[in-house]
């Protein structure tokens, strides 16, 4: 075939017990729904010319030359529950490359067949959740959030079971790597001290090259998810589902399951269908995080010579995120207030307006956006009661006084911080839903809207406005 990948599979050189070499299973009429030339372009790959061979290699029915697919396998606490084996039950990972720059990726194929992992599943995806994660994650690329990409989607020309029967399809993620939580928390559950070792080393090669040891290790993924779930929290995310096995190692948002961006602001926000308890809620998130970082620290103290003195260290650095999320999330909030400088009230002021929204009924998008202007109280006009914006404002009004930027860059910066356009619940859905129906126009216009997210233009308005009730989603679910 004509494509060629720059292939460096490191990962696949690991012991065996680390994945399942798995190739791709073959679909029946692949035809291509999209492909992200420019990240193609970005990470030095040739595609086929026509598309008929484009939707074959992205289907998994023809395998680029050097590949070696295989599907990786990982444990990992669910909603705070242990299971001992999960794994990719429905991807394959074809491989990795290194990029005209030097940096290395993975890429996999979702949906593409059953493996050892799939746990009676059928190893596929439907439609839905494959349009969800190729729209979410290239918006969060766009607005300068760490995460996993979309380089194409294809239908399958297969039905799929779940609700009811559901068109087939297969995304292709590209990730700085796969390396989760959970792959280190499945050695450790099995004293298995050589592949830790192993994992170990794997992962600060290719990621944390400055650490030199499991502290070191840890401490940089305390940082990297200390800045990511911040700037989450910046824009209105709420992951749905941060589990273990969906906790990367790079700092990396991976696993667009029963994601959502709020719409009309509140800390106790969940849609996940799953999620019936709040576990994951949008204010949740950092203490999900140091939860999450506690296993991972966990997962290492087998490699520690000095058990206690590990314990030690390693509980004093993750009870330390909270304070280094505290450093990103006021530095987030800041950034979205427009304040250069840095005061002792900034945080409170910050938290002030947050809890004026959320009595207020505020949109989160619309109320920052608003905010990053020229007529800055044009925000209250975001509120269902005005007047409770009011003295904020005059507080704002106060502190802006004393910053010594002009008023432009305030605002262009500002304007640079906060979205005019985020990807929505209701269009994501009306995205998907004409798909069903075989059309994909909505799917490429939300798109390619979205990868220009900071910039107002009149063309776009219906998808910067806020839903009306009747428009309203109120649940996501996960889609496996």
């Amino acid at each position: 075939m004509t494509a060629h990948f720059p292939f460096d599979n490191s990962y696949a050189t690991l012991p065996e017990r680390f994945f399942t070499r798995q190739a791709p299973v073959p679909v029946a009429d692949p035809r291509l729904i999209a492909v992200n030339t420019a990240l193609a372009n970005r990470l030095g790959l040739t595609l086929p010319k026509h598309e008929e061979a484009m939707s074959r290699l992205f289907a998994g029915n023809e395998v680029p030359d050097g590949a070696t697919p295989l599907a990786q396998v990982y444990a990992g606490h669910q909603f705070g529950g242990w299971s001992p084996q999960l794994g990719d039950g429905r991807a394959v990972m074809l491989g990795e490359v290194v990029a005209p720059d030097g940096a290395r990726f993975d890429i996999q194929l979702k949906g593409a067949g059953q493996t050892p992992y799939s746990r009676m599943g059928d190893g596929r995806a439907w439609l839905g959740p494959v349009l969800r994660e190729y729209i979410i994650s290239e918006a969060m690329a766009a607005l300068g959030i760490p995460t996993t990409r979309a380089l194409a989607a294809v239908e399958t020309g297969e039905v799929v079971l779940r609700e009811g029967r559901m068109p087939g399809a297969i995304f292709t993620r590209v990730a700085s790597s796969h390396i989760r939580v959970g792959t280190f928390q499945f050695f450790a559950a099995r004293q298995d001290i050589d592949a830790l070792q192993a994992l170990l080393d794997h992962t600060i090669a290719r990621h944390y090259p400055e650490a030199d040891s499991p502290f070191g290790l840890l401490d940089a993924v305390i940082g990297a998810q200390a800045k990511l779930i911040a700037e989450w929290m910046g824009v209105g995310f709420i992951h749905g589902v941060m589990n273990t096995d969906n906790m990367t190692l790079s700092g990396e948002t991976i696993d667009y399951g029963p994601c959502a961006f709020m719409d009309v602001y509140h800390p106790e926000m969940v849609f996940s269908s799953i999620d019936q308890f709040g576990r994951y809620a949008y204010a949740n998130q950092p203490q999900i995080g140091a939860w999450n970082l506690a296993q991972l620290a966990t997962a290492l103290l087998p490699l520690m010579p000095d058990r206690e003195a590990a314990i030690e260290s390693f509980t004093e650095a993750v009870n330390g995120f909270a304070g280094r999320f505290d450093t990103e999330w006021h530095r987030v909030l800041r950034g979205k207030l427009g304040l250069a400088t840095e005061e002792d009230g900034d945080a409170a002021l910050a938290f002030d307006l947050l809890n004026r929204m959320a009595q207020g009924g505020a949109d989160f998008t619309q109320t920052f956006r608003a905010l990053s202007s020229d007529t800055p109280g044009d925000a209250g006009k975001v509120f269902a009661a005005p007047a409770a914006f009011d003295p904020w404002m005059e507080d704002y009004r106060a502190r802006l006084a004393r910053e010594p930027r002009p008023a432009d860059e305030r605002v262009a910066a500002m304007q640079a911080t906060n979205p005019a356009l985020v990807p929505r619940n209701h269009r994501v859905e009306e995205a998907i839903q004409a798909a069903v129906a075989g059309d994909y126009a909505p799917f490429h216009r939300l798109n390619a809207a979205l990868a220009d997210p900071f910039t107002d233009r009149s063309e776009i308005e219906d998808l910067q406005r806020a839903p009306t009730e009747g428009e309203r989603v109120k649940q996501t679910f996960c889609g496996t």
